[in-house]
């Protein structure tokens, strides 16, 4: 039977490696990206077919950031297919990041210096600002569009006799210090991207207790320090040119630095190939790479707990119901 896979946020960076990387896999599964930018998404498909020329690709229009998107890419989704066996959950966006250039050049020469490049505690802020729906767009974009999409897919993916798997696209910036159940969608803070992710962790470990009987099955992956359209918008250019060379040198010391789009996606892929009775709700897997450039995963308990994952679920549950009344208004009035 041919497997079926949807990724968010496609046409370029990490989940343009990951279609590559999975039709490597599996030449014969029936791909579908799911992509904002469509022009991007086609040339991202032309250069997939190039190499994989008999491979079924599908693309589907969706801003995550967007409800009124989201609940027409859910309808074509349900219209071309069946049933989907995997759910990449990779779209996201990390608005207006600002450096602490003092807090940066401090750590730079100190033993903090390779826990900061990693991690960027303490270095980038945000300013986010809100979506037409009235929401907070990182957290629309990178959780909350993406939890209404489950939402709506979910007869295609709770099937008992062919168990479906949602693989979330997380960080090692989530931080439980930079998220609070009474501010969720973090429109009070300044580093709403890890406070957005931090959510998605507690997300996915809450999906697991309610949908695994049904077949339903979510992991959560780190891809390492990746160069990407996202990184490179946090520093100027010139900044970059001088980093790099020691970044490449810094991934002989930690494993975290994958670095490229393809090496990012490893967990992902490798997640592609488990049984999934067999994978730890509770654990983020995380790329990693060797000094000698040996990709492997790396699995990690998160900082969470189940009761705070599940008062966040009941929120995120209202707060759907708030947005899809208020949206089901305006069109009755339009």
């Amino acid at each position: 039977m041919e497997r079926v896979a949807v990724v968010t946020g496609a046409s370029s960076g990490i989940g343009a490696a990951l279609c590559r990387r999975l039709l490597q896999e599996d030449a014969g599964i029936r791909l579908c990206l799911a992509c904002r930018n469509m022009e991007k998404a086609v040339a991202t498909r032309a250069r997939l077919l190039v190499t994989f020329p008999n491979t079924q690709i599908f693309l589907i229009q969706v801003d995550v950031g967007s409800m009124e998107s989201v609940l027409r890419a859910a309808k074509e989704i349900k219209q071309r297919f069946q049933r989907l066996d995997y759910l990449y959950l990779n779209a996201g966006i990390m608005l207006n990041p600002h450096i602490d250039c003092k807090a940066f050049f401090r750590g730079l020469f100190s033993r903090r210096a390779v826990h900061m490049l990693t991690t960027a505690e303490g270095l980038v802020t945000q300013e986010d600002r809100v979506t037409a729906d009235g929401l907070q767009e990182v957290f629309q974009t990178n959780l909350f569009g993406h939890f209404v999409l489950i939402q709506q897919l979910e007869p295609l993916l709770s099937q008992l006799e062919n168990p479906s798997h949602l693989i979330w696209t997380s960080s090692s910036n989530a931080r439980r210090s930079n998220f609070s159940l009474v501010d969720f969608q973090h429109s009070q803070g300044k580093e709403s991207y890890s406070s957005s992710k931090y959510a998605t962790d507690l997300t996915s470990v809450v999906l697991n207790k309610h949908f695994n009987k049904q077949g339903l099955y979510s992991s959560v992956v780190c891809p390492g320090v990746v160069m990407t359209n996202m990184t490179y918008g946090i520093l100027p250019s010139f900044v970059w040119k001088l980093l790099i060379p020691i970044m490449w040198l810094i991934r002989f010391f930690t494993s975290t630095y994958t670095m490229t789009p393809y090496n990012g996606a490893e967990a992902l892929v490798w997640l592609f190939r488990q049984k999934l009775e067999s994978l730890d709700p509770l654990v983020k897997y995380h790329s990693c790479i060797s000094p000698w450039g040996k990709n492997y995963v790396e699995p990690r308990k998160m900082d969470l707990d189940e009761e705070t994952a599940e008062i966040f679920y009941q929120n995120l549950l209202e707060l759907e119901r708030q947005v899809l009344m208020r949206l089901e208004g305006q069109q009755n009035i339009k």
